[in-house]
């Protein structure tokens, strides 16, 4: 069983999508406090799905944490954020991906398969 992690602090969108993703097979693991990701994501997760803008900390820093530390660099990252704009330096910080919110259910499934099978 796939586990993806998600990090954001709007705990709807933590409760939407994790009840969709388990629904599909999914292991899934949260927080909804920005500052506890590096210590919450072991075990290391199949996918990280990472809010920008997270209480206390910009998920951009902590993307670049991951992505530079050798035993998490491995992680994909699936940025989200409700502004639009943001995508290039979403992908500048080492995302994988980036989806703005309000999102599909189904958009983020296929980004999902796409990234766990790559």
């Amino acid at each position: 069983m796939k586990k993806i992690f998600i990090a954001d602090d709007d705990a709807a969108i933590v409760d939407a999508t994790s009840l969709m993703l388990e629904l599909m097979g999914y292991n899934v693991a949260f927080t909804l406090n920005g500052s506890a990701i590096l210590e919450e994501i072991k075990p290391i997760p199949d996918l990280l799905i990472l809010d920008i803008w997270l209480s206390g900390i910009d998920g951009r820093d902590i993307c670049r944490q991951l992505k530079a530390d050798p035993v998490t660099k491995n992680i994909p990252i699936l940025m989200i954020s409700a502004s639009r704009e943001i995508k290039t330096s979403a992908m500048d910080s080492g995302a994988d991906d980036f989806m703005a919110k309000p999102f599909e259910m189904q958009l983020l499934l296929q980004k999902i398969e796409s990234l766990i099978s790559t």
